[in-house]
């Protein structure tokens, strides 16, 4: 406890850290009292209760903080900006056009940032009547004829919503601590967890089970935390050694023994759940029937379609974002001009392929042990787990929060450590995915 509060003061110690820290905290306070502003004209009351919200609302709602079943301004949330940021992706690796423009630099970054954000304006125009007429609509938010007025309103002010958050994600990003768009997310999800908690507790001790089922699900609960956190830290380790170099007529060290390439089981971090739980949402904004087979399955969180579709879109884009996040032939070729080599292997070509190998052969377990977790919910509620507590036992929950959390930790210890004071952890420091210097290319989230 004492290293614990001297570490605090060693926070507020570092003026810049202190600075951002504020600021970030600034930020977040005022988008969740953004997440409490109703849409005019919408009976909140109406709607039912907003604090207990189950099933893919609740899910939806998760993520939005509780703005979703409120009919907040903030209902969209932060999902339109990143369904916007993977078709701009997906874009960079099939559309040449897009391809030169990511490779201009700065001035490049800059266009397809305005891209994306044009895009997010769309994608919201289309989210926000779907919104409205499925869920505020029908569950008598407003009345039967609400008028023109309030559906140009509505949309107006949920697209501002969307884009003010967009807005302060990136404030954050820039000027505050950790990435502002993972973190909005992360914070509306945690804003529900102790509802969650005590809802769970409540149920147990009103006679659907008992206290000591409770700690059973505590227990399991810490035991995915450990297992979520072991699979973003988990790191292999490739060696790497040095030529030796003569600096001042004298030959330098020998740095065979502790130089390694540290590549990641999880290099993506957390954007294939992010991006796989966007594109899950699309369905549930599309108007649909009772004989659209298709979209009721997928709109159906408990089913085996939804939660095996889900799998396999964490699977794919974990090798997708991998790819544009790690260049093995980028690190081989610096490693080349560095006089470095991996023992064994020559230099060049074969070493862009060994790289590529390995990383082929960790991304695969990589990638199930995410998918396997993401869908642990759907098998918690089979269990008799609580629809609301089952949400945070894994699922995308689970493993944004565990992912931001540490690259958040990691960015503060690194601010700690360049100023020579001690780091958040007694021995050895947070891995973070900035900590691999090796890698290039693509946006921590």
């Amino acid at each position: 406890m004492k290293r614990f509060v001297e570490t605090l003061k060693n926070i507020w110690k570092v003026e810049e850290l202190r600075r951002r820290l504020l600021l970030t905290f600034g930020l977040i306070l005022v988008y969740r009292i953004g997440s409490f502003v109703i849409l005019p004209g919408v009976d909140q009351a109406a709607l039912g209760n907003t604090s207990g919200a189950t099933g893919l609302v609740g899910l939806l709602d998760l993520f939005a903080g509780g703005a979703f079943s409120k009919a907040s301004v903030m209902a969209l949330g932060i999902m339109p900006y990143i369904s916007a940021s993977i078709i701009m992706q997906l874009l960079g690796m099939a559309v040449p056009v897009v391809q030169k423009i990511q490779k201009e630099g700065e001035s490049g970054r800059r266009k397809i940032n305005s891209y994306t954000r044009i895009l997010t304006i769309a994608i919201c125009a289309f989210q926000a009547p779907s919104y409205l007429t499925m869920y505020v609509l029908q569950r008598g938010g407003v009345g039967a004829d609400p008028g023109m007025m309030w559906w140009v309103s509505s949309i107006t002010l949920l697209i501002a919503g969307t884009m003010f958050a967009m807005w302060l994600g990136e404030r954050i990003t820039d000027r505050g601590v950790g990435n502002g768009i993972s973190l909005l997310i992360t914070v509306g999800i945690l804003a529900r967890f102790p509802g969650s908690i005590l809802t769970e507790f409540t149920s147990r001790m009103d006679g659907a089970g008992s206290i000591f089922m409770f700690v059973v699900e505590l227990l399991v609960f810490f035991a995915i935390i450990m297992l979520t956190t072991l699979i973003v830290q988990g790191v292999r380790r490739v060696p790497i050694n040095y030529a030796k170099r003569v600096a001042g007529g004298k030959a330098g060290l020998d740095q065979t023994t502790r130089s390694y390439i540290p590549l990641k089981v999880n290099a993506s971090g957390v954007m294939p759940i992010i991006f796989a739980q966007a594109i899950m949402t699309i369905p549930t904004m599309i108007p649909t029937t009772a004989d659209n087979v298709i979209l009721n399955a997928l709109a159906d969180y408990r089913g085996v379609w939804y939660n095996g579709t889900f799998a396999l879109l964490i699977i794919v884009f974990t090798y997708f974002y991998t790819a544009i996040t790690i260049n093995p032939k980028q690190i081989a070729d610096d490693l080349k001009r560095n006089g470095g080599f991996i023992p064994g292997v020559k230099p060049g070509t074969e070493t862009a392929e060994f790289i590529d190998t390995i990383l082929s052969r960790i991304t695969l377990p990589g990638s199930l042990i995410l998918a396997s977790i993401a869908i642990i919910p759907a098998f918690a509620m089979l269990f008799g787990v609580g629809d609301q507590f089952a949400m945070f036992m894994g699922g995308t929950s689970m493993l944004i929060m565990v992912g931001v959390v540490l690259d958040t930790l990691q960015q503060i210890e690194t601010y700690l450590l360049n100023r020579h004071y001690d780091g958040l952890m007694e021995s050895g420091r947070i891995r973070g995915r900035r900590g691999n210097a090796l890698t290039t290319g693509g946006n921590v989230v």
